[in-house]
């Protein structure tokens, strides 16, 4: 048998043990798409996965002015980082 379908198997002989073997679809805490507070910022997690979960942060505009004294605002792109999908962070879009 091939690890996929050894995956979902339940013994019927063994049915002490079938709440151990029994595992949820998705045993992460975060799912893709949670909106999280981190470092008292808004995040969107975009991808979660066994090892990390994707999450994109906004960074702050910037203002300043140049030698000339013209006033120039500067949009940075967003920022990607990897956290735990186990992550004990507030997670704000979920009832």
């Amino acid at each position: 048998m091939s690890a996929r379908k050894k995956r979902g198997f339940n013994d019927p002989n063994q049915i002490e043990f079938g709440i151990i073997w029994r595992t949820a679809s998705r045993p992460f805490r975060l799912r893709a798409g949670d909106v999280i507070r981190f470092n008292e910022r808004l995040c969107r997690v975009v991808h979660v996965s066994e090892c990390a979960a994707v999450v994109i942060v906004n960074r702050p505009v910037r203002d300043f002015k140049t030698r000339f004294d013209k006033p120039v605002r500067f949009h940075p792109p967003p920022a990607l980082f990897r956290i735990s999908p186990q992550s004990e962070v507030q997670i704000l879009n979920r009832k």
